[in-house]
């Protein structure tokens, strides 16, 4: 049959077909989560507010901030010392004998007559109640150094939860992108699944009609494109289910409703992509990482002064307080006499105390200084990982930009080579296999495409993660839908 006939049908090249359909069931069979299908119970988010869901409710995220809140704790008690450091109470409860006075002494010289007995025959209650307080006055930094240390372990749990929160969002991210991904992949592979139904039926008609080109063997191909379409639409479609599940649960969503995304279209994110060196000093600023080995390095440098002011004397304001008393008992009013189940004193004073452990205080002190030691090497170390994190994610931003803009100019060209091949067909003189090479090509760069903007989203949600700006996008004044 002439190439130009009105009857494009005769010349379908079915092996062209077959390779479609299995570009774009391996293309949809990727696609990495899930089909969402609308339903009542659909729950449809934009990505920042999956994002804020997803902060607000996470286990991961809400586990570390109640790390954090126990460093605050911490962190009050360490303050809480700074006033009254000792401060008991204690008391005491039993029976007390009466007293035998035969000569009827008075009862305010009765510690004179050598005749005043204990009677045990005759018990009363007995009660005591001592109190003490320590408040020390000058610690050679002990409790100035805990109180520090104790902030900034606040500090690193703080950018923990940071950290934590950065970790969520780009799995949130993740996902809702490649949900957005797999819908748009879900209708080429429709398409394409048309395109092998079209063939089957047009090889139908030609057997029916006797055409010498197109024998069984044309039909069994056909067939067998169709089985390998159908396996990777079962395929893909379990996948997308199986992490459309995954989504519902990051986000901790009831069983009954399905999480869904805002909008039709996968369209690239925008961003005016700054210099390298705005990143950089970014990642520097905002990154957890080395805001938190720097606050680990204050925290160990203040316990390093609390390890030493082991070796100095300690400054203190004692105070405490007795009072005794028992029934069939009476004071006895002489300072060299006492008795001691009836009693009131109070005795306050300055004090000085002091570790004589010499060489224990010397060890402690090395620990301390080894263990700042080994956290400023892991801050240099976080700033250097983070710098070159960085700068990768800079550079991946501009490698997944560049395939983006290669993917919208091949689509560009793959729609006006099948336009121009759909107008040649009309006017009788185009090849159907030309035709159907530019149907095969325009699909497989529509996946592509797609794909693209895949990709390069997830390159800004990285670098916006790996400069620590992605939990405070909205601060920035950025908008990831």
């Amino acid at each position: 049959m002439e190439a130009n006939s009105k009857h494009p049908r005769r010349t379908v090249p079915f092996p062209s077909i077959a390779a479609l359909v299995a570009v774009l069931g391996a293309t949809a069979a990727v696609a990495p989560t899930a089909r969402a299908q609308a339903t009542p119970d659909t729950l449809r988010l934009t990505l920042m507010a999956a994002m804020q869901r997803v902060l607000e409710t996470s286990p991961d995220v809400r586990a570390q901030e109640s790390v954090e809140r126990f460093a605050e704790a911490r962190h009050d008690l360490a303050r809480a010392s700074r006033f009254v450091t000792e401060f008991s109470a204690q008391s005491a409860h039993a029976v007390a004998p009466g007293l035998e006075n035969p000569n009827g002494t008075p009862v305010d010289r009765l510690w004179s007559d050598p005749d005043v007995r204990n009677d045990w025959d005759d018990l009363s209650p007995f009660n005591r109640l001592e109190i003490s307080a320590v408040q020390p006055i000058w610690t050679a930094g002990e409790l100035s150094g805990n109180i520090a240390a104790a902030r900034s372990a606040v500090e690193v749990e703080r950018q923990g939860v940071r950290a934590r929160r950065i970790e969520a969002a780009v799995r949130t991210a993740e996902l809702w992108y490649g949900l957005s991904l797999a819908k748009a992949l879900d209708r080429l592979t429709g398409e394409a699944g048309d395109i092998v139904d079209r063939a089957l039926r047009e090889i139908d008609d030609l057997l029916a009609e006797g055409a010498e080109d197109v024998d069984e063997a044309d039909r069994f191909q056909v067939l067998i494109t169709r089985q390998e379409f159908l396996r990777r639409v079962v395929e893909v479609r379990e996948r997308l289910e199986t992490v459309r599940t995954g989504l519902r649960r990051q986000l901790l969503l009831p069983d009954d409703q399905v999480p869904d995304v805002t909008g039709l279209t996968l369209d690239p994110l925008t961003l005016a992509l700054d210099s390298l060196d705005f990143y950089l000093e970014a990642a520097t600023a905002n990154r957890p990482e080395p805001l938190q080995a720097d606050a680990g390095v204050s925290a160990r440098s203040a316990l390093v002064r609390v390890a030493r002011s082991a070796s100095y004397p300690k400054l203190f304001l004692g105070v405490e307080a007795r009072y005794s008393w028992a029934e069939g008992r009476f004071r006895q009013f002489n300072p060299y006499l006492g008795d001691p189940f009836l009693s009131r004193s109070v005795r306050a004073g300055f004090g000085l105390r002091m570790d004589l452990n010499v060489l224990q205080t010397r060890a402690r002190v090395e620990q301390a200084r080894a263990q700042l030691a080994e956290v400023s090497f892991q801050a240099e170390a976080a700033r250097a990982v983070v710098l070159y994190e960085a700068e990768a994610a800079w550079r991946a931003v501009r490698v997944k930009r560049a395939s983006l803009d290669a993917a919208e100019e091949a689509l560009k060209l793959s729609k006006d080579w099948l336009r121009s091949e759909e107008i040649s067909f009309d006017l009788d003189y185009g090849s159907t296999e030309n035709l159907v090479d530019a149907v095969r090509v325009n699909l497989e760069q529509q996946a592509a495409r797609h794909q693209a903007v895949f990709d390069y989203n997830m390159a800004v949600v990285r670098l916006l993660a790996a400069t620590g700006m992605l939990d405070r996008a909205a601060d920035f004044g950025m908008q990831l839908d």
